[in-house]
């Protein structure tokens, strides 16, 4: 019998109405929106049910937005009695991880994503910072065109190696452009700027971690009950201490996620089940091993499925 692992999506996923049915339907989902209303002290719920969408976009949304839907979705699974060997999250998503390894508490994710949030928009004036994903073009060869741009004396880092093929870069926004264009002649297939307000997950993201290690400091965070993959290396975290130490680095750190895919692969996984909103992980995850199942689950409905599919390899 394979190994199973949770993985919890990050920014990107978001979509105005996410949630709905959870709430209507299940009151062990609908507890844990208010909960998340009563921590952040303003309506969460209604951002993500009616928008705008423009608001739910606000990264001190979004990313509250994304914890509480996927720890919503993980009650569902856990009234299944359906356990994850291993956690992942793909950046903000981590949160979400680490919660379902009890080694945050729910409260305490939403509170640490959404200042997580406000620091990361602070930390780079609007319109001075960009990413762009680059689609075709081998780690080495993008590293290379990084580093020349650097060198020139911009910002232009990795920023999440997503999949064979795909890497987004993050930086200023001249160094992105130029980093952008100099990726095209080295054969890149495409370069998609990105609808973000911030260059995540680079060096300009310093003083946003800054302020989040002294939030996480007033946090009580446990050792995890199961193996946590981090980003930030793609190796496994249990201990408390490192699990801060890599939550702060996670803000200016590359997202290791198709080596923290493979790294599961290498620990027995051959189950992935996305928990919470959209399947661009599984999609990510197919990429990296077309042989594994992945499964998303939103929804009572999504979780049948997977219920009919892990009841049919254990008989």
């Amino acid at each position: 019998m394979g190994k199973i692992a949770f993985i919890f999506p990050g920014q990107g996923s978001q979509a105005v109405g996410m949630g709905k049915t959870l709430i209507e339907e299940e009151p062990v989902c609908e507890d844990i929106f208010k909960r998340a209303d009563e921590k952040l002290g303003y309506s969460l719920t209604d951002i993500m049910l009616n928008g705008p969408e423009e608001a739910l976009r606000r990264t001190e949304h979004t990313q509250p937005a994304l914890v509480t839907m996927s720890v919503a979705v993980l009650q569902l699974l856990k009234e299944k009695g359906i356990e994850a060997d291993y956690v992942a999250g793909h950046s903000l998503g981590e949160y979400s991880a680490l919660t379902a390894a009890n080694s945050l508490s729910f409260e305490d994710a939403v509170f640490a994503v959404r200042n997580r949030g406000l620091f990361m928009e602070e930390a780079v004036p609007f319109g001075e910072g960009a990413m762009a994903a680059v689609l075709g073009l081998e780690r080495d060869v993008l590293e290379k065109v990084c580093k020349q741009v650097q060198n020139a004396g911009e910002v232009a880092e990795l920023a999440n190696l997503n999949c064979p093929g795909q890497i987004v870069i993050s930086g200023s926004a001249e160094g992105v452009k130029q980093a952008s264009e100099q990726a095209k002649e080295a054969g890149a297939k495409r370069v998609i700027p990105l609808q973000v307000s911030g260059p995540f997950h680079s060096s300009l993201m310093k003083p946003a971690a800054e302020k989040l290690h002294s939030i996480l400091d007033t946090l009580t965070i446990q050792d995890a009950s199961v193996p946590v993959i981090a980003n930030v290396t793609a190796g496994e975290v249990v201990q408390q201490e490192e699990i801060r130490k890599r939550l702060v680095e996670q803000v200016y750190s590359p997202v290791l996620w198709e080596d923290s895919v493979k790294k599961l692969l290498d620990l027995g996984v051959d189950t992935f089940i996305e928990v919470g909103s959209g399947n661009v992980l599984t999609g990510l995850v197919k990429k990296v091993n077309r042989r594994v199942r992945a499964f998303a689950v939103n929804d009572r409905e999504s979780l049948m499925k997977v219920v009919e599919q892990l009841e049919g390899v254990t008989e």
